[in-house]
């Protein structure tokens, strides 16, 4: 995200522990956190396919919305049914394998809307180095930045209005960015 929007403001909220595995609890009061904090943009990369979570996850994505606090989450990499990037108040992501990180594309059949560059990404790991990663939870970190350069030149859209101009400037819309 830092390497599209160098003058972000980043905060991270664990959710996830060792193994890189999780439980819905955890990610739930870490969400409801960062809404309360009231930060502009939280990026998901991540979701749940466990049934009990959806209604809370539900209430706090659409808290978050009415909150003016734009969650953008990834949507699973495999087809199943999962949370929260499937609530039409959240920006979901899903990949595509083009190099120029700028480059993202509206889906006109959703239920994922937008794709962003997530092949063979370098990502910061523990002890100062890099992994090499695909897949979407990757490209979800780069349409939250394109939506926090939109955001730092026009700070007082909502979620809706955010999510429109996404869709009226994606590579693939008339007169996108190309």
């Amino acid at each position: 995200m830092r390497a599209l929007a160098p003058d972000v403001e980043l905060t991270s909220i664990r959710v996830l522990g060792a193994g890189y595995t999780g439980g819905g609890e955890i990610m739930l009061r870490g969400l409801a956190w960062a809404i309360e904090q009231g930060f502009p943009i939280v990026n998901m990369s991540l979701s749940t396919t466990r049934t009990k979570y959806v209604e809370r996850l539900h209430e706090l994505a659409d808290r978050a919305y009415f909150r003016r606090v734009l969650l953008v989450a990834s949507a699973h990499n495999m087809p199943v049914e999962s949370f929260p990037w499937r609530f039409a108040s959240v920006i979901s992501v899903g990949s595509h394998e083009e190099s120029d990180p700028l480059t993202f594309y509206y889906n006109p059949t959703p239920p994922v809307e937008f794709f962003g560059r997530g092949l063979d990404l370098d990502v910061a790991w523990l002890g100062g180095g890099t992994l090499r990663c695909t897949g979407n939870s990757f490209a979800t970190p780069h349409i939250a930045a394109i939506c926090a350069l939109v955001m730092a030149k026009h700070p007082d859209l909502t979620p809706f209005q955010l999510k429109s101009v996404l869709y009226q400037t994606a590579s693939n819309a008339q007169g996108g960015v190309t």
